[in-house]
């Protein structure tokens, strides 16, 4: 049905006030507390008043107003380096030391040279392709679904291992405090009850998450400034220790910086919400490279103290087996015992709360990729009462207390790192690739990787040789992550990304719903409400199936469904506003 007239314009305002609701449910749940749904329920308010009364100008004020980006500068450095900044200072410092003596603190300068090459590459990426958020959709824009699929795993587990490494912490540190107050538990026991609450906390939904990361790790963060500022004025420290007899660019330096990759996992991670950051073409690549170099003088500056001020074999806790609670101990040498406990309960915090942010993160690779039909449907699925990713997060769980129990932590370390590295070489090829495509392909990204390829080159080169240099563990991991993602794409993401192309396009299942009669329209919300077994007024995946399958009896398939839904699912939520959903199927607007 066409309008004119008045009613042309009433009509498209409707139009840009469902546009603009489906805006503030994605920006209230990133917004800042209570204030910011005041603020979102007051624009609507304006909105719906100006449409009702034909107000264009007070509806295009508010549009202007409601879609300005508002993450500046200083809060992406913040959101990056909140989640970089914690195992890289409570647990790596006496496993660099373990490789490369008293020059450790230049492993983590190296490291931080191969990560500037990525967030040159990184930064490039995010601008051409502003509406992906993950590095696997890069890759397989690059490569294609198999080595998305190779990708995304690779991350998965990367992070995964990050967060089990994280919980390892936790039980080295917490068996410091146990010992404090005479208390006996076991610490890996300890970490698996609160592996399971991390998983419940994150099925539930508990909203928030990584706001509640940041100011603990800035408050860990802060106090490690303090302890080296004692250190300093303590006049025990030697500075001259960090810097002799130091050979810099051994192969026992690459094997460190190899090994405490991992601790800059976090540094590229701002791409991701670039679609809410003010100027992104400028902002994202300084936010990244204002994180790394706040990161690497961080890292760098605390292991350079601690080396100075602690007596020579402090890292190691037998002749075989280094320490994996560093800072308790440099605590204890600087200020005494019982700020060395307090140093372990801020450790503590700071574990746990980096692995129920990790968990988080990981758990969400394994639903991009099914939502992507690289992974089956049901990992895409959400649950009905909480509206989580319930599989992935399990799967997660599962898969992290397997290698808290079977792996050394040594090793988890050295899988972890060996993943990012991948990550990194095939970011930097990326660039590479994209840049010689050819003509079919044309690529004028807003921001342009500066020195190309020196970069590039650089990264992809340095990032090979770390990979040979750290062990054979990584390697085996690396081969492993790769065989897998080849496995999962021949059994099911290559039938499956291939015969999505062969589905009905989405303008014909609009038909079915266009311009219906009163009774069918009362037919739809009957079995889309029927099928919200959440009560929630929308639908997850296996609801949306089971509205369009067995509520309206309509004859598709597991595949036509799933495509359908994410063409609904805008936003990539993972569900589907029923009265959102059925106002766009039933209008005329031109696909």
């Amino acid at each position: 049905m066409k309008f004119s007239g008045y009613r042309t314009i009433t009509w498209d305002l409707i139009q840009i006030t469902n546009i603009i609701l489906r805006y503030n449910r994605f920006k209230n749940e990133f917004s800042a507390g209570f204030r910011g749904c005041i603020m979102a329920k007051k624009t609507v308010e304006k909105i719906l008043k100006g449409v009702a009364t034909g107000d264009v100008k007070v509806v295009s004020e508010e549009i202007k107003g409601t879609l300005s980006r508002t993450i500046g500068l200083a809060t992406l450095v913040i959101l990056s380096l909140s989640s970089m900044l914690g195992s890289g200072l409570f647990i790596l410092p006496a496993f660099a030391q373990e490789v490369a003596g008293d020059g450790m603190w230049f492993a983590f300068a190296l490291a931080a040279s191969v990560v500037l090459t990525g967030a040159f590459s990184k930064s490039e990426l995010a601008s051409a392709m502003p509406e992906s958020g993950g590095v696997y959709i890069y890759m397989e824009r690059t490569y294609g679904s198999l080595m998305g699929t190779i990708s995304g795993l690779g991350l998965f587990a990367s992070f995964m291992l990050k967060s089990a490494f994280a919980l390892i912490g936790f039980a080295a540190y917490l068996e410091v405090v146990t010992a404090a107050l005479d208390v006996e538990v076991n610490p890996i026991t300890m970490a698996l009850v609160l592996l399971t609450f991390i998983v419940i906390i994150n099925i539930t939904g508990v909203k928030k998450i990584k706001k509640v990361q940041t100011p603990i790790v800035g408050t860990a963060v802060l106090f490690l400034l303090v302890l080296c500022i004692m250190a300093l004025l303590s006049g025990d420290a030697d500075l001259s220790k960090p810097v002799t007899n130091v050979d810099y660019f051994s192969p026992e330096m690459g094997t460190a910086a190899a090994l405490v990759f991992v601790a800059y996992s976090g540094a590229i991670k701002v791409g991701a919400i670039g679609g809410e950051v003010m100027d992104p073409e400028k902002n994202i690549p300084r936010g990244m490279f204002a994180s790394l170099l706040v990161a690497t003088i961080l890292y760098a500056g605390v292991a350079f103290v601690m080396v100075s001020v602690l007596p020579t074999g402090w890292h190691m806790e037998d002749p075989t087996h280094a320490i994996e609670n560093p800072i308790y101990v440099f605590a204890d040498e600087v200020a005494g015992s019982t700020v060395g406990v307090i140093a372990a309960l801020l450790a503590i915090i700071t574990m746990a709360s980096m692995a129920l942010a990790g968990v988080l993160s990981a758990s969400r690779f394994l639903f991009a990729m099914a939502r992507d039909n690289l992974l089956p449907s049901k990992l895409e699925d959400l649950n009905p009462t909480y509206e989580t990713p319930h599989w992935p997060i399990i799967i997660t769980g599962v898969m992290m207390a397997t290698a808290i129990l079977t792996i050394d932590v040594h090793a988890i370390a050295e899988l972890a790192s060996g993943f990012n590295i991948m990550v990194f070489v095939a970011i930097n090829a990326s660039v590479v690739v994209m840049r010689h495509a050819g003509p079919h392909h044309s690529w004028n990204p807003p921001y342009k990787s500066p020195l190309y390829p020196l970069p590039q080159i650089y990264g992809a080169g340095t990032g090979i040789i770390l990979l040979w240099l750290i062990g054979m563990n990584a390697l085996i991991g690396a081969a492993g992550a790769i065989g897998l993602g080849v496995f999962v794409w021949l059994a099911y993401g290559r039938r499956h990304v291939l015969e999505e192309a062969r589905v009905t396009p989405f303008a014909a299942f609009k038909a079915r719903f266009r311009n219906p009669t009163p009774e069918a329209t009362e037919r739809f919300y009957t079995a889309f409400r029927a099928a919200d077994v959440g009560r929630k007024n929308h639908l997850t995946l296996s609801e949306f199936r089971s509205a369009l399958v067995q509520g309206l009896g309509l004859d598709l398939t597991p595949m036509e469904v799933r495509t359908y839904f994410h063409n609904a699912d805008e936003n990539g939520h993972g569900v589907v506003d029923i009265d959102e959903f059925l106002t766009i199927m039933q209008s005329d607007e031109e696909e």
